[in-house]
């Protein structure tokens, strides 16, 4: 225990301690304002799309006000939606402001709930436009494009994501008065949601994609931090690793896509019933325990980057479903975090698919939380955001009493009395 804790005091010296607000990383941990950060969170991506609306401003108020009731911190939505049905963007470089300022209100309220925000800039499916909408604008130009997965390696297509990226991140919000960029209630940029790259399942074009674009974003900002998105498949970088993947192969490459100098830190999805559907609980339970395992101890000691399980749920849609399985399920991930997380390691929080509040049926896809309707999953919820608000506590005293000592010693009184 003390040698962890002295390589964390030491990891807090060598990067400093900031006190601006920004979530940083100091080795394989997150860092808020000089102490250890760890996320207990939630998924809405729906956030933006019902901020937009003025009249629905409520509901966006009263899902952060219920999750910092039950101790959640971390947020991840969608600072996306390209083409179709009210957009944000419905052409290539032309917004939508009325959608514009439902993320702003989504960014400010967060603020006013002492919650952070991870955004993420694209999907790959089609919900919301996606790599979809993009290549079709990219078509609409002129150019020839055999497939969606052309997003990643067209010229034109790239520079209309950059644009977008740009423009998110120079965005001036007009409730709190901040540009985007310069906002500490976001913890951190998503380059997409779950990329895929079918076409190409060496690998290669979605490292190159990363690559590029992590290199964009940390041009135009380097307060945030970055995460590509991915689901923690492994590829060609770790060919033992690869038995491990759930019968994917779309061409993502966990180590490889995540020792990228710009990616900050490694993100991991786990839906065992989804994934395999076919099998019993019993042996899903057994998979997402290997699942989270192994790649808590690849971003420890191969990545030495932060993990953090950016999705998991179980749907009441599945056959067999049962409450009492979804808080095993809550309970298994919730438990390998915490065990990581006390002993110092780099599993460092989860966020659930996904958070809604009352009346809004129309969201319910089988994974919602709804925390006033389902009390057994809501309290283990805020059994973890009580572990690890612990965890913090012991970290941020322990650095006061480094504190103490340094300020006696430089007083010339013995560190003893």
């Amino acid at each position: 225990m003390k040698l962890w804790a002295l390589s964390l005091l030491l990891a807090i010296l060598v990067h400093g301690v900031a006190g601006d607000g920004f979530v940083r990383t100091g080795g394989a941990r997150f860092l808020l304002n000089g102490s250890p950060y760890y996320a207990n969170g939630f998924n809405a991506y729906w956030l933006m799309y019902v901020a937009s609306d003025p009249s629905q401003r409520s509901k966006v108020s009263a899902v952060f006000r219920e999750a910092s009731s039950h101790g959640l911190t971390v947020a991840r939505t969608w600072a996306f939606s390209d083409g179709g049905y009210r957009p944000l963007q419905y052409a290539p470089g032309n917004y939508n402001e009325q959608m514009f300022q439902g993320l702003d209100f989504v960014v400010a309220e967060a603020r006013r709930f002492g919650i952070k925000l991870i955004l993420s800039l694209v999907n790959n499916y089609e919900n919301f436009g996606g790599k979809k909408q993009y290549v079709n604008w990219a078509r609409s130009k002129g150019q020839y494009l055999n497939s969606d997965d052309d997003f990643f390696r067209n010229p034109v297509v790239k520079g209309f994501y950059k644009n977008h990226v740009r423009t998110v991140l120079y965005r001036y919000n007009r409730f709190s008065r901040i540009h985007y960029k310069d906002d500490p209630t976001i913890m951190a940029w998503e380059l997409m949601n779950e990329p895929r790259c079918t076409s190409d399942p060496s690998g290669r074009t979605i490292q190159a994609w990363i690559m590029e674009m992590a290199s964009f974003v940390k041009s135009i900002d380097r307060n945030h931090l970055l995460e590509a998105g991915l689901e923690g498949f492994y590829g060609h970088s770790s060919p033992q690793r690869m038995r491990l993947n759930p019968g994917f192969n779309i061409g993502t490459d966990f180590i490889a896509n995540n020792r990228i100098p710009g990616i900050d830190f490694a993100t991991l999805h786990s839906y065992p019933d989804q994934w395999l559907s076919s099998s019993n609980q019993q042996y899903q339970l057994s998979f997402l325990n290997n699942w989270i395992s192994t790649h808590i101890q690849d971003a420890q000691y191969i990545l030495h980057k932060p993990i953090l399980l950016t999705e998991f749920g179980k749907s009441w849609k599945v056959p067999g479903f049962s409450t009492k399985g979804r808080d095993v399920l809550f309970n298994t991930v919730y438990s390998k975090i915490y065990s990581s997380a006390r002993r110092g390691g780099a599993a460092a929080g989860g966020l659930f698919w996904q958070l809604l509040t009352e009346g809004m049926d129309s969201f319910r896809d089988g994974y919602e939380i709804i925390l006033s309707q389902n009390p057994s999953t809501a309290n283990v919820i805020t059994q973890q955001s009580r572990r690890l608000y612990q965890i913090r506590r012991i970290f941020a005293r322990m650095r006061n009493i480094e504190r103490l000592k340094k300020a006696r010693a430089a007083r010339g009184k013995p560190i003893g009395n």
